[in-house]
């Protein structure tokens, strides 16, 4: 009993220390292992986790629809945050502290699940990368394994409550270093990550709720990040999209907001064959078209700006944004939006999917 109740106190101090995590990627990462421009992402080692860095993530959202065409969408990321510069191994003594997020939005709305972990005692990692082995990122029985040392093909297996989620990922196209060369800055003071996507996955499974079963199929869309202080002091969140349009393009913009209004925009745009071209703040016009108020808690709520314009001058494109629903909250111990979005013309018609995440407005 006694070890069981000390463990739950770790969990709960471990969940406090990752509760402010955007003001970790604000503080220095000194002792840290530094972001610089010129270092070559190496694949399948680059897949694997970087414990000399502050924080990393491996963070899939996926656009799909069932057999009678209604649109859901399904998030899963795991978290990997050190607590101090130097490597401490040995169980429960271990500096590193593992968090999870899962999500699906369904037609009957948005469920989510969270989960915390301490490295070094089996219960959470991603495995070491070699020729002969494969890619395993894992938290209790939420499990991604892949077929060899590459990312994809892969299988997921998570659940959102009672909610099982089997899913089976293959890749249609290559994956994309983001910024320049994977040195993706963020400031104009210098702090930097790498960061690669892969945006061409295609995705198949089912949820099942007890008796229940339901086919889906879709795009994927998968981020790999890390850093020791990806965010500047007047950087208070940001604005992310990733978006699939129906021509065969894909784009990802994002902008981090500074507390000037002189905000840091940058993002990709990529074609229908991956070539990627990378995105400054002169060629991305984003914009907040409407704030609403959702529901953040038992008699709370939260003021949003839902839906976007973003438009691209050399690629003489504009669209509109907008949530399929309102209510995509994740009310987790770092709160934030995450969900679907539809993707609309100057005409109004639809014209592709995706996913759109807002943090620190809370």
């Amino acid at each position: 009993m006694r070890l069981i109740s000390l463990s739950c106190l770790a969990l709960i101090s471990f969940a406090l220390q990752a509760q402010d995590l955007l003001g970790d990627l604000r503080e220095q990462g000194l002792g840290f292992a530094q972001v610089v421009p010129g270092r070559t992402l190496q694949f399948p080692r680059d897949h694997g986790a970087h414990p000399d860095y502050r924080i990393e993530w491996w963070y899939l959202t996926a656009n799909l629809t069932d057999r009678e065409g209604h649109d859901w969408g399904l998030q899963w990321t795991l978290f990997r945050q050190a607590l101090s510069p130097e490597q401490v191994h040995g169980g429960w003594q271990s500096n590193q502290i593992w968090m999870a997020h899962a999500a699906i939005t369904t037609p009957q709305g948005h469920f989510y699940e969270q989960r915390f972990a301490r490295g070094d005692i089996g219960q959470a990692g991603v495995t070491s990368i070699s020729r002969d082995g494969y890619f395993n990122a894992w938290m209790d029985d939420w499990q991604w394994r892949s077929h060899g040392a590459a990312l994809l093909p892969a299988r997921l297996d998570f659940n959102v409550g009672e909610r099982k989620i089997s899913l089976t990922l293959e890749a249609d196209g290559p994956q994309v270093v983001n910024g320049v060369e994977g040195y993706s800055q963020k400031s104009a003071q210098g702090q930097a990550s790498y960061y690669y996507s892969q945006p061409h996955i295609q995705v198949r499974g089912f949820v099942k709720q007890g008796a229940d079963k339901t086919l889906l199929s879709g795009k994927g869309w998968l981020d790999r990040e890390w850093s020791s202080q990806a965010l500047a002091d007047n950087q208070q969140g940001w604005d992310w999209f990733s978006l699939h349009l129906n021509d065969g393009h894909k784009l990802m913009v994002y902008q981090l907001r500074h507390d000037d209004g002189e905000h840091w925009l940058s993002g990709n745009w990529i074609s229908p064959q991956g070539g990627a071209t990378l995105l400054d703040r002169n060629a991305i016009d984003l914009s907040s078209l409407r704030t609403r108020e959702i529901s953040i808690g038992e008699n709370q709520s939260l003021q949003l700006p839902l839906e976007w314009q973003l438009a691209l001058g050399e690629q003489n494109r504009r669209w509109r944004i907008r949530p399929l629903y309102d209510q995509q909250w994740m009310g987790t111990r770092i709160p934030y939006w995450e969900g679907v979005v539809l993707v609309e013309d100057e005409q109004g018609t639809r014209s592709g999917i995706g996913y759109m995440e807002l943090t620190g407005y809370q």
